[in-house]
């Protein structure tokens, strides 16, 4: 078989270049971190990459769905931490109100408290959460109470984010008629307690007064037993943050395995293929060999 100059230039220029691609493709493995670079360079591995993404996304949502849940809990317990206090202090006022030794100018001034503490109720239960009143149920751009009556204009619609795969759900929101305990017609138990306990103190009836202490205990049970169960969700979002914060490490952990160049291999690969390439220019510089020309002139 005849060997030309053209075949060995050829074939030359075929090794030439493909020490130049393994050398550019360490180079660019080097300069990234990762070992891929374009799917064909590992087609199973691009796909797994998808998968991961795809986790670490859906993980990020759950995320952010399980933050603004907490602070909607936290906004809510802070709201029934403070409508307590409203019927601490009223429960006081009744007490100090049922004294039979009280003037009625006393108890004139024990009433205009007690409609200051049912105003600051109202408000309480008015309490909003990124534009949203959280006591509304569904009704969350609409004011549930109102200073002009004691009736309740949201509804019981149960708010749920979803905070994990397969349907995860946890609900967020404490409906008004349970905190203000709105019974069937739509009135609040605890505004009307607090309208009842001023009107007896104005009539300056004692005895009236001191039985409403046993109302008033009433309520303040109820919100005791509501802002339990906010602890309750509260305390399980905590678990699922801590959960979602494990998943997104372990999530993180397997990209890099399945993405990230093994550095001291790569650089050791990067060294080789220098010598190689290196040594391939030197070899090209002799391929054109003597000729009978060369000898002729």
């Amino acid at each position: 078989m005849r060997i030309t100059d053209n075949m060995l230039i050829t074939n030359f220029l075929n090794n030439y270049n493909n020490n130049l691609e393994r050398l550019q493709k360490n180079q660019n493995m080097l300069s990234t971190g990762k070992r891929i670079s374009r799917p064909s360079d590992d087609p199973v591995a691009v796909a797994t990459s998808l998968r991961i993404r795809t986790d670490m996304a859906r993980n990020d949502a759950y995320t952010k769905n399980a933050d603004d849940a907490k602070s909607w809990l936290d906004i809510t317990d802070t709201a029934l931490s403070q409508l307590n206090d409203l019927l601490q202090r009223t429960r006081e006022l009744a007490v100090e109100g049922s004294n039979g030794t009280l003037t009625q100018t006393d108890m004139q001034k024990i009433a205009n408290e007690i409609e200051q503490l049912k105003a600051q109720m109202i408000q309480v239960g008015n309490t909003q959460y990124n534009g949203r009143y959280i006591f509304a149920g569904f009704k969350t751009t609409t004011q549930p109470f109102s200073e002009t009556n004691n009736s309740y204009s949201g509804d019981n619609g149960v708010i749920e984010f979803e905070v994990g795969a397969g349907g995860n759900k946890i609900a967020v929101n404490v409906t008004g008629d349970k905190v203000f305990n709105v019974d069937s017609t739509g009135i609040s138990q605890l505004l009307t307690v607090m309208d009842k306990l001023k009107n007896a103190l104005d009539s300056g009836d004692h005895q009236a007064v001191s039985n409403l202490i046993a109302d008033i205990d009433k309520q303040l049970e109820n919100v005791l037993a509501v802002r339990a169960e906010v602890g309750a969700k509260s305390n399980r979002i905590d678990l699922i943050q801590n959960r979602l914060q494990n998943d997104n490490y372990n999530f993180t952990v397997l990209l890099s395995k399945n993405e990230d160049a093994d550095l001291a291999q790569v650089i050791t690969n990067l060294k080789m293929d220098e010598n190689v390439y290196r040594a391939s220019l030197a070899a090209g510089a002799r391929i054109m060999q003597p000729s009978l020309i060369d000898f002729l002139r």
